[in-house]
This record gives structure tokens, C-alpha cells and sequence, in this order.
């Protein structure tokens, strides 16, 4: 199947497969141009394609289980670890950490190897793309210990963005809590979740981090979840949290979403990859 299709009330495969958590829509589009998805055993090449209830979709020949209810982890991520499911390096993984009953989850963003904190994961794709846009308006704090020198007005400057190596980065708030020695601590918020973006911009106006710790992704708190534990969040907690940025029945699913119907499969409740 290598073109689009236009099947009355069919919803695009990407999509589809990240409201099962198989994958972000972005992998999802990846899995597909591997080969790796087929409808009605036909084997897929284009993430256009749209399927309706009833078409049997797989992934890697095994059947994609129906959505489940959505839910979310916060894990304390520590240092060492890379935020990927299979790391080319070998070297070991967030996902390698978790227990195996959680399932099949993404991460909302990721989290640098040396950054430690609060990292969120789901089994649901699309919730991870909507929290991971800048247009979300949702505050990510961090903790930074870095080494130099900086001034009140260079952490002012950052309030209408700066641009390093021509990569142009949002406002960011930053301030100073406190100086050790060489070092000092400063609390980082920012709205977008750009690669090393902390490290960068801080590198800018002449701090070195040696320290980041993310303490906080929107209304969701690190509190004092352990290097290396993971918790999840409570369905009612989630919903309110949530909100109307992307409402939940009291059962988790979303809005306008069909129960799971007991089918086996790799959905984001039976299987973590």
C-alpha cells in the first residue's frame, strides 16, 4: 500500500498507532517506511494511509491490541541513562529500568544522558506529541549548578531569546538561588524542550553546567520521587491535570475513544519495547 487512501471516517495508521502505544506518530512514521506495519496483510509505506474499526493492523506480524485507557508515569531519571529505546551505543537505557508489567511507554521529551529528574512516560502517543509542543504553554523548571560567572542582566537578556550557533531558542526565565565557590545554582524555565537547550543557552553567557536536574514538567512536580523510581499517576489526578487540553472519561480514555475490547496485542498496555 504505498499511496493514501480516503476511507469515509478512517483515521491516518500514525495516528492511529500512537493512541495504541506502539509509538509516537514520529516513530510511528518510522516503523512504516521500515516495513514494519501492516493492514489487512498488506504491508504499508505511507503513514497517510487510513484505516477504519475492523482492519487488522500489525506490527512486526503481531496484532496492534485495541486503545487502552491512558496513563502516565513520573520517573526520576538518573544521570547514565539514555532516553531511547535501543541505544546504537549499547549503552543502557530509561526503558531498561522500568518494570516489565508497565507495558509499552514513551517518553514525553527527553532528558539528556548526564540530566537527572523528573521525566514523564506514557502509553499513549498522542498525549506525548500534545505535551511536548511549545504551543502547550507548559512550564519545564530545572535545577542548574554551573561553573563561571553571570550577571542579573545576562539572565535578563534571556527573556526574549537568544540565538547560539544559529539555532534560535524561546524565552527563558532564569535566576540565581545561591553561590557555591566556583559554582553557582540557578532555578531554569523554559516552554520548549530544544536538544540540550539548558546547556547551551547557559553556555552562551559563559556557565559550564555541571548539574541539571528537571524538577518540574508543567503541572507535574518531581516532589521527592527517588533517583530511579517510578510512580504513576492516578487516573483523577491525571484528568484534572489534563483538563481540556486533553480530556479523559473517568476511566482514562480519551474523549471520544472505544474501550478496549480484550483483543491480545502490542498496544501500550501489553508490551514494553
Amino acid at each position: 500500500m504505498s499511496e493514501s487512501n480516503e476511507k469515509p471516517g478512517g483515521e491516518r495508521i500514525a495516528k492511529v498507532l500512537a493512541h495504541a502505544g506502539v509509538a509516537s506518530r514520529r516513530e510511528a512514521e518510522r516503523l512504516i517506511e521500515a516495513g514494519r506495519i501492516s493492514v489487512n496483510g498488506e504491508t504499508l509505506t505511507t503513514p497517510a494511509f487510513k484505516v477504519r474499526p475492523g482492519d487488522d493492523i500489525r506490527f512486526d506480524g503481531e496484532p496492534v491490541g485495541a486503545r487502552p485507557p491512558t496513563r502516565v508515569w513520573r520517573f526520576h531519571k538518573p544521570a547514565g541513562l539514555v532516553t531511547t529505546h535501543a541505544d546504537p551505543q549499547g549503552r543502557e537505557t530509561v526503558f531498561d529500568r522500568l518494570p516489565d508489567d508497565m507495558g509499552r511507554v514513551i517518553s514525553v521529551g527527553r532528558l539528556d544522558l548526564n540530566s537527572e529528574g523528573l521525566l514523564l512516560l506514557t502509553n499513549d502517543g498522542e498525549l506525548a506529541r500534545v505535551l511536548e509542543l511549545p504551543a502547550t504553554g507548559w512550564t519545564r523548571r530545572y535545577r542548574v549548578r554551573a561553573w563561571g560567572e553571570v550577571t542579573d542582566k545576562q539572565l535578563e537578556s534571556l527573556k526574549d531569546g537568544v540565538t547560539v550557533e544559529g539555532v534560535k531558542y524561546g524565552p527563558i526565565e532564569a535566576e540565581v538561588d545561591r553561590r557555591t565557590g566556583s559554582n553557582v545554582w540557578l532555578t531554569v524555565r523554559l516552554k520548549e524542550g530544544k536538544n540540550r537547550e539548558v546547556r547551551k543557552v547557559l553556555s552562551h553567557i559563559g556557565l559550564a553546567v555541571n548539574r541539571l536536574l528537571r524538577t518540574a514538567y508543567g503541572p507535574f512536580q518531581l516532589g521527592s520521587l527517588k533517583p530511579g523510581a517510578v510512580e504513576e499517576v492516578k487516573t483523577a489526578v491525571l484528568r484534572d491535570q489534563l483538563g481540556k487540553l486533553y480530556r479523559l472519561d473517568a476511566e482514562g480514555y480519551p474523549a471520544g475513544a472505544a474501550p478496549a475490547d480484550g483483543r491480545k496485542g502490542r498496544g501500550g498496555a501489553n508490551r514494553r519495547r
